[in-house]
């Protein structure tokens, strides 16, 4: 991920195409006790089951300002152990720094399937 006005990497498509971007329905989230920032965010993915993903997003949003919101997920990211929990994917937003504002949690413009594979 790059920040601010730093040109990307070029990547080939087979690169790419092994990003598993998917459609997730948010089902619940709290605030991770013990931390200013991170959020604890269930999301249904459909077929893939629901997931558990820990977003540094709690500065801008409260736990219902994200619930019932369709979400893209980086769904086959490894696990990552965070504030003593498990982060199963990761939900995209942007902008990507503090210092360029408020992350926009990236959505849908129309409810889909959870688990949708984005393309």
């Amino acid at each position: 991920m790059t920040g601010g006005q730093e040109k990307p990497e070029v990547i080939e498509f087979e690169d790419f195409v092994k990003v598993d971007l998917r459609v997730g329905r948010v089902k619940k989230v709290e605030r991770v006790p013990n931390s200013r920032k991170l959020l604890k965010v269930i999301v249904d993915l459909g077929p893939l089951g629901e997931r558990q993903v820990l977003a540094g997003l709690a500065k801008w949003y409260k736990p219902e300002d994200l619930e019932g919101k369709y979400v893209i997920v980086v769904a086959n990211l490894k696990p990552k152990r965070m504030a003593g929990l498990v982060s199963q994917g990761m939900i995209l937003a942007a902008p990507c720094s503090e210092e360029e504002g408020k992350p926009v949690v990236l959505t849908v413009a129309e409810p889909v399937k959870e688990g949708s594979q984005v393309c």
